[in-house]
């Protein structure tokens, strides 16, 4: 099974201590250069689309949900009721969002997601979804070997600890409400967003 997260580009950089771009991005680049030249996009759109999956749609917004139902027992509460509506109350809405079940871990249970018919999965808060969740393997196998899987990606569990695997469909998507690190109690909400992943919400990992 292919793990994205394992794969690491070791460029050595310039003489400026950057790393050279990518074949990839070089590709990518000449690419928009053309359809640009061409007139088939226009550059403010390209930069607009960027802008939206940088900073407006992405692990990050999950991550401050998740901070905030750790700071905030009322909006946890509103989270696990109603994943949906307090998710909007944060801004992110629609876009494969639009009904939200939350999930939580805890020492007794380990969720995870997966959508075993293609690739569901919530935009809003997590953004594109990597390769490997699109992947044959990982929609199959996670299905019928949990652990087993999770230990591929590092995650092992005690063996008293049950695992859930909750299948994504187009109606419903599911984010993982991650276990708080332990000393943790003097972060800000802020601090505490950057500690959350996205394969913790997704519970291939643990924080």
């Amino acid at each position: 099974m292919a793990h994205d997260h394992h794969d690491h580009d070791h460029d050595h950089g310039d003489d400026h201590g950057q790393a050279p771009p990518s074949d990839m991005a070089l590709r990518v680049k000449a690419l928009e250069s053309l359809m640009v030249e061409k007139g088939l996009v226009d550059p403010a759109a390209l930069d607009a689309i960027v802008d939206h999956f940088e900073h407006r749609v992405g692990p990050r917004n999950g991550a401050r949900v998740v901070a905030k139902a750790w700071t905030d027992p009322a909006y946890k509460a509103r989270l696990m009721e109603d994943a949906t509506a307090a998710i909007a109350e944060l801004g992110y809405a629609g876009g494969q969002g639009d009904h939200m079940i939350v999930v939580e871990n805890t020492p007794e249970i380990h969720n995870v997601v997966v959508c075993t018919l293609c690739s569901c999965y919530p935009w809003p808060v997590l953004g594109l979804p990597p390769v490997w969740y699109k992947s044959s393997p990982y929609r199959s196998r996670v299905v019928i070997d949990p652990r087993g899987v999770l230990a591929e990606f590092g995650t092992e569990l005690p063996a008293e600890t049950e695992v859930r695997v909750w299948d994504s469909t187009a109606e419903i998507r599911y984010l993982v409400l991650p276990e708080r690190p332990a000393d943790t109690d003097g972060l800000d909400e802020s601090a505490l967003a950057a500690l959350v992943t996205r394969d913790g919400m997704i519970g291939t990992a643990r924080l």
